[in-house]
């Protein structure tokens, strides 16, 4: 028998070696249970590391090298990865990090993750159980908002992605659903929309990605309280009306991104009504607040809103990254997303059943299991610890507004409406507003490299604030004391 060259050189028959598993499982499982352990190592001893330190020159540059060629091993990857790249991340997981609202994750999230990284489903559509999890958690979350079950939702990268998406619906909402072909011009409408200017920078990025533009954003000032002024809205929106253009879209701030405040909500969805404009709540850690009785009462309105983005990867306490949109009106958040293709078509039976699919919600068509960890939260802890959780950071707010009132050296810039508090060291008589903001960004900074605490900055009515969001479930009054503590004696050596 002669051998036939083409089939030499296009093997019909792979080997073990051909693909990327490995040959010895029983190795890879040995191996696995070493990156397991050292991550439980890891987050079982958070309180021992430092929040976070700066990454060494030389670190830095191995990151640098060209792309491998040839294989390397995965011990060494992963050795690497627990001296290399562990000790420098932003610390977010860390009790004494205060600096940005960012959730701490759990160990059973960690979890969950490696489990929907073992699946690798792509949850964008078809017949398969992980959108029926994803599912059951839209119907869970609308239960909680107080949304009917006409409701729909989706899980997206973070509520920068779900303003986007409630932009996109409220202006199909408007403008009908033949704006998608024809395009905002062709309708030949001027749509304006409101926030608060406490409101965070997404709002303005989506009307730019929607294409409508940040100048048809209007901005409204703020109270006394950092909440949107409901005089000066009304007075905007009748201005913009005389003026011949299209209010179309509200956007409310559930916990602002400086000060965690909460726009009026009640007055608010009354507004919208009597001006048939969409109303959106940006709730991207403060909807949450559902969950704890004692924070759910201030949310009030929240249930009549058309649309509500959030976070669980903030107070829900679930890895990164779980961004969530949900809509009162599925039919027209499908009308808004759904494209019938003929790859995607869709039948009663098989694989291609199951319709209608996620990405006739959303512009994503490849997704990954992210409902998972959150169903796992959900599952594990309950919304009652959940709740508990959230009551307990806003509880370390307050105990952290008190020593700052306490403390002569100190002072409180804002009101402490949930779980973020910014305040400023009073510096000494002889500095001037710009020397006292330039030693309060100082200080921040020395708080952060000294590995104690990680506060973040922020302006308060033109004053540099050093800004503590009390976001994650690690957090206790001994990391509250620390951040207050080396704050004055590190003030102490800078004066």
């Amino acid at each position: 028998m002669t051998s036939d060259p083409q089939n030499m050189q296009h093997p019909t028959h792979l080997t073990e070696a051909d693909s990327l598993d490995p040959q010895n499982w029983e190795a890879l499982r040995q191996q696995g249970h070493r990156m397991l352990d050292d991550m439980i190592d890891y987050l079982s001893g958070l309180r021992n590391r430092p929040v976070w330190q700066p990454i060494p020159s030389e670190i830095r540059a191995g990151f640098q090298a060209q792309v491998p060629r040839e294989p390397g091993s995965l011990e060494a990857a992963h050795a690497r990865f627990m001296s290399e790249i562990v000790p420098y991340g932003v610390g977010n997981s860390h009790p004494g990090f205060m600096g940005w609202v960012q959730g701490g994750g759990s160990a059973v999230g960690m979890l969950a993750e490696m489990l929907a990284a073992g699946l690798n489903a792509n949850v964008g559509g078809r017949n398969q159980i992980p959108i029926d999890v994803e599912r059951q958690v839209v119907q869970w979350v609308a239960d909680l908002l107080g949304f009917s079950e006409e409701a729909s939702g989706l899980f997206v990268t973070g509520t920068s992605m779900a303003n986007l998406i409630a932009v996109w619906v409220a202006r199909v909402a408007m403008l009908g659903t033949t704006v998608r072909k024809d395009g905002i011009a062709a309708n030949g409408s001027k749509l304006v929309a409101y926030t608060s200017a406490g409101a965070h920078g997404c709002i303005a990025q989506a009307m730019d990605l929607a294409g409508l533009g940040t100048s048809a954003l209007r901005v409204i000032p703020m109270t006394a309280a950092f909440e949107m002024d409901m005089a000066l809205l009304e007075e905007a929106i009748a201005k913009d009306r005389a003026a011949g253009l299209q209010p179309f879209f509200i956007a409310a701030t559930a916990g602002s991104v400086d000060v965690g405040a909460i726009d009026p909500l009640v007055a608010i969805a009354d507004l919208a009504v009597r001006e048939q404009l969409w109303f959106h709540v940006d709730g991207a850690f403060g909807a949450l607040g559902m969950l704890a009785p004692d924070i759910a009462p201030r949310l009030a309105g929240i249930e009549r809103a058309n649309s509500v983005a959030l976070d669980f990867h903030k107070w829900g306490q679930v890895q990164y990254d779980a961004g969530f949109i949900l809509m009162r009106d599925g039919a027209l958040h499908q009308a808004t997303f759904s494209s019938p293709v003929s790859y995607l078509r869709r039948e009663v039976r098989g694989l291609a059943g199951g319709s209608p699919w996620p990405c006739d919600f959303g512009p994503d068509l490849s997704r990954g299991f992210r409902a998972l960890k959150a169903w796992f939260a959900l599952q594990v802890y309950g919304t009652d610890k959940l709740g508990q959780v959230i009551s307990n950071t806003c509880a370390l707010a307050q105990y952290l507004k008190q020593k700052i009132e306490n403390n002569g050296k100190l002072e409180l810039l804002a009101p402490v409406a949930l779980n973020i508090v910014c305040f400023r060291h009073r510096g000494t008589p002889d500095m001037d507003d710009a020397r006292l903001d330039r030693f309060n960004a100082d200080l921040a900074v020395a708080i952060q490299e000294s590995g104690k605490a990680a506060p973040s900055t922020t302006l308060v009515k033109g004053r540099l604030a050093i800004r503590a969001a009390i976001v994650n479930h690690r957090t206790s009054r001994a990391e509250i004391d620390a951040l207050v503590d080396t704050a004055l004696a590190l003030a102490d050596t800078m004066n």
